[in-house]
């Protein structure tokens, strides 16, 4: 039995589940039903539009952002879909902060509320460093259906780990 890595906190009940989606091919059919087309931000100053927007609209009062941009390592090296980071460094003799939120390039073609809820998530990040019971309370109040995102999401990587495209349910090569 092949181990779902994006959902091995879940019930046993819930993996069957999404086993028998992949035997079946099925699973990239119920998320292109869901989720339809992939989302138009496609270059780095785009995304830095989306999320400053993002950002404007939920955390007027947080730090503002130095870069945003999608990073092609992230996945692969740091095993994250997004980071938030708080870089500084020295200009002359003043200590000069900067904020990043780097976007694994996997969410270039993903479907728009992925991006939505990846961006939330480094968003909360601002104000909350851990994930506790405020990062998911601020994550939900950014986007009410955090939870079920985040559960889908988990659903998609494990479609593209089985190396299936997520409009169709054929192996890609």
């Amino acid at each position: 039995m092949e181990a779902l890595k994006y959902l091995a906190g879940y019930p046993q009940h819930v993996q069957t589940r999404v086993r028998e989606l992949i035997e079946h091919g099925r699973l990239g059919a119920m998320l292109a039903d869901k989720y339809g087309q992939p989302h138009t931000v496609r270059s780095d100053g785009q995304l830095y539009e989306y999320v400053q927007t993002l950002k404007d609209r939920h955390l007027r009062k947080s730090v503002p952002l130095g870069k945003v941009i999608y990073d092609g390592k992230l996945q692969v090296v740091k095993h994250a879909l997004g980071t938030h980071t708080a870089i500084s460094r020295v200009q002359g003799d003043r200590l000069k902060a900067s904020r990043e939120i780097r976007i694994a390039t996997v969410f270039r073609d993903a479907p728009a509320e992925f991006l939505r809820m990846i961006v939330v998530h480094e968003l909360a990040h601002l104000k909350e460093a851990e994930h506790n019971k405020s990062f998911y309370q601020l994550c939900t109040h950014m986007e009410p259906d955090y939870h079920r995102l985040e559960f889908d999401l988990r659903l998609y990587l494990t479609h593209l780990d089985a190396g299936r495209s997520a409009v169709e349910g054929e192996k890609q090569s």
